[in-house]
């Protein structure tokens, strides 16, 4: 019987890297809402899903983390690839989300240097900043903050709670989309 074997730093990773995916989609959500509430003034619901995390948020910033691991003094470069990955990435969520639902979740079509209002130049250098401000500031905050809860929970107990909000996130996924094509 072979069975692929996946080291244990390896499945420490994965559990890291997923619990990086949640935090991340959740601060997003809250991100969203704060911007919403400033823009009309009340709370307005974000994002596709039910649950509170725009899992565009979490994908983002796994992204960008594993992306520019070596990149550490270089603060301008990080910019860089962060403004470029996070534009991208919109532009193809926005894309799919359109094709899949026939919806757009954001249009910036009055934005100047808008590209079919799926992104544009403001909202790329917002998150060029934003993913700066990740790298540099917040994510050694999560990374370390997640460590100190890995050394009080055991690995079996990691692995369940990490399924856990798996299992959330794909039951909320399927609802939602049930949502947007009824």
């Amino acid at each position: 019987m072979n069975e692929i074997a996946i080291s244990k730093t390896t499945k420490d990773k994965i559990i890291d890297y997923i619990s990086y995916f949640f935090i991340y989609s959740f601060l997003g959500w809250i991100i969203e809402t704060i911007y919403a509430i400033l823009i009309n003034g009340f709370f307005v619901k974000r994002g596709f899903l039910y649950g509170p995390i725009c899992p565009i948020y979490g994908f983002g910033a796994v992204i960008l983390i594993m992306s520019t691991k070596r990149l550490y003094g270089k603060p301008f470069m990080k910019f860089l690839i962060s403004t470029v990955a996070f534009t991208l990435f919109e532009y193809l969520v926005s894309l799919v989300l359109e094709m899949l639902f026939g919806l757009r979740w954001w249009d910036y079509s009055n934005d100047f240097l808008n590209i079919q209002g799926r992104v544009s130049l403001l909202y790329s250098i917002f998150w060029g900043l934003i993913g700066l401000f990740l790298l540099e500031n917040l994510h050694p905050r999560v990374q370390n903050l997640i460590q100190k809860m890995n050394a009080k929970i055991s690995k079996n107990a990691q692995g369940v709670l990490v399924g856990m909000f798996i299992v959330i996130l794909i039951v909320d996924t399927v609802f939602s989309s049930i949502r947007y094509l009824m």
